[in-house]
């Protein structure tokens, strides 16, 4: 494991938040479908499951998306801020099937906040790695979503199957119509 099973959550969860804007269209279109994500990922703590707690997770997403894009200082400096701005204060503690891990908001901090909270916390753990360039966005032509390489030999280049797929069977097409 490259890191803490916590990190590696908190990592893939903010990804897939990121990715949940795609270019035509929006999938937290509602407060179900956010009901649904936050479930999903195992989020825990108070929800207010209104309009105003959607708005601020989907007002949270190009924050996170600037993080797969900055250098080192960049991503310590919004990092830090994000922390800052949520009065962030690490304990560990434990619940569900987990076993003890880092939250640095109590449960009654607003969703938006731990979810940001919760990612600066993962980006704390891959800036002291030094593992930034896990952090890259899709290599699908037609695809900016990001994506967490936790893989061994670094060689993650696609968000999902369906992406690297999509580019290998136009790969092979353009070799095939080349020699035809």
């Amino acid at each position: 494991m490259l890191f803490a099973h916590d990190t590696e959550v908190a990592l893939a969860g903010a990804a897939a938040l990121v990715n949940t804007r795609q270019r035509e269209s929006d999938e937290l279109p509602d407060v179900a479908a956010l009901d649904a994500f936050v479930e999903q990922w195992g989020w825990t703590g108070s929800r207010r499951n209104d309009v105003e707690e959607l708005e601020a997770v989907r007002a949270l997403r190009p924050r996170l998306r600037e993080l797969w894009e900055l250098d080192e200082a960049g991503v310590v400096d919004r990092v830090n801020r994000m922390l800052r701005e949520a009065g962030a204060l690490p304990q560990l503690v434990t619940h569900d099937d987990w076993g003890y891990h880092l939250h640095a908001t109590t449960p009654q901090v607003p969703l938006a906040d731990r979810m940001a909270v919760e990612a600066a916390m993962a980006f704390v753990d891959v800036v002291r790695q030094q593992e930034l360039d896990r952090l890259s966005v899709c290599g699908a032509d037609d695809c900016d979503d990001v994506l967490v390489d936790l893989s061994k030999n670094r060689s993650r280049r696609y968000c999902s199957t369906s992406c690297a797929n999509r580019v290998n069977v136009a790969a092979f097409r353009a070799r095939r119509s080349e020699s035809g």
